[in-house]
């Protein structure tokens, strides 16, 4: 399976962002975007992903078969906002994700216990800390496979323990194939 982008282009606000983006990532391989604030980082991610239009070009998945034929049946966006609901407890929120996706990988807990966050899964998610919901965002990550992760800021709001942990489970997700594309302001 290969990520592929063709001259691509966003916007944001009707003001182009980014032009002439080019790549083509093999499985294992990552890219890392890097850039200040408001360079179009995130933009660059929400494109790829689907979540807002192609201004230019195209991104497509190549050799994605039967279950990924799309960049968006193929991918997890990790987004600022973390997308759980504040009412719901943790695991309920990671169920809902697994359910949506389609794909068993992990239980909920199993994810959970691997981002260290074993001991909460009946709290609601609005009671977390800023670390804590963020690795109980990368559990969504876990919950069910797919090849493609999105990452925006994925360290932001994490410890540093936190951090070693999370970049093993991209190595492991690289080992077994997967593509990343994170986004730094680092």
């Amino acid at each position: 399976m290969r990520l592929i982008a063709e001259n691509l282009g966003g916007e944001r606000g009707g003001e182009a962002v980014f032009s002439g983006i080019n790549f083509a990532l093999e499985k294992g391989q990552a890219l890392i975007v890097t850039g200040p604030n408001g360079a179009g980082k995130s933009t660059l991610l929400r494109v790829v992903a689907g979540l807002l239009p192609v201004a230019a070009g195209r991104v497509h998945i190549e050799g994605g078969g039967e279950d990924f034929p799309s960049v968006a049946s193929a991918c997890h966006y990790l987004g600022h906002q973390n997308a759980m609901k504040t009412a719901l407890t943790v695991t309920e929120n990671l169920r809902f994700w697994r359910d949506f996706s389609g794909a068993d990988f992990l239980s909920a807990e199993e994810a959970l216990e691997t981002v260290g966050l074993g001991d909460i899964g009946h709290l609601p998610f609005g009671y977390l800390s800023t670390g804590q919901r963020r690795r109980a965002a990368i559990a969504k990550l876990l919950v069910s496979r797919r090849p493609l992760w999105l990452l925006d800021e994925p360290t932001a709001g994490l410890d540093k323990a936190s951090e070693e942990r999370f970049g093993g489970l991209m190595r492991e997700h690289l080992d077994e194939g997967g593509i990343i594309v994170a986004a730094t302001h680092l």
